[in-house]
């Protein structure tokens, strides 16, 4: 009997990866990851001990795309390129966007993103609490706006409902509704995080 070929943690993501890209991801399982590989669901046992270390490997997977270099610019410039490359990796794949704040903590390359992003602010004069709570703004807006996106998008059912409502009722909300419906994602996510840089007195 032929000897189970040995696998790597990347070959193992990226199928996993490919589940979730093309089936959803309530398709991802041992069983539809190892389906993938080619071998059988109990053989993957050897390398991964659950679905949840599969979603890690995945979100490790794409975040890693993103490059965490700075370039030499203004310190608000660096952070809107370290968001911004996010977005992009993170757009490839939006089936992933749901694992992305429950296994930040686990996956390497969300923790060398992290430490780039704190980096930046240290260096920009950060310290203590203050830069405990700019490094989670720049969370909240990173993945928050990707979760917004994700699950209730401008361009969705939702902004279309809400341009609908009675505006002798809800004038602002109706007239505020129906613009969004014209707003780019990537537009939301910069302009959006260049209030956040506003905000935090960090010069782009």
């Amino acid at each position: 009997m032929p000897r189970p070929r040995s696998l790597t943690t990347d070959q193992i993501a990226a199928a996993a990866l490919a589940v979730i890209d093309s089936d959803g991801l309530d398709a991802l399982s041992m069983r539809t990851v190892a389906r993938q590989l080619g071998i059988g669901a109990m053989s993957l046992y050897r390398y991964v001990s659950d679905r949840d270390q599969l979603e890690e490997l995945v979100v490790d997977l794409v975040l890693g795309a993103v490059d965490v270099s700075l370039p030499r610019t203004s310190a608000g410039r660096k952070l809107a390129v370290l968001a911004d490359r996010v977005r992009v990796a993170v757009s490839a794949h939006p089936g992933v966007v749901p694992l992305l704040l429950i296994h930040r903590h686990r996956a390497v390359s969300s923790l060398r993103w992290g430490e780039a992003v704190l980096t930046v602010l240290a260096d920009a004069g950060f310290t203590g609490t203050r830069r405990v709570i700019a490094f989670r703004a720049v969370l909240g807006h990173v993945f928050g706006t990707l979760q917004l996106q994700h699950f209730s998008p401008l361009s969705g059912t939702g902004t279309k409902a809400l341009a609908k409502l009675p505006a002798d009722e809800f004038p602002v909300l109706s007239e505020t509704a129906a613009w969004a419906r014209t707003v780019a994602p990537e537009d939301e996510f910069r302009h959006g995080f260049a209030i956040l840089l506003r905000g935090l007195g960090v010069a782009k």
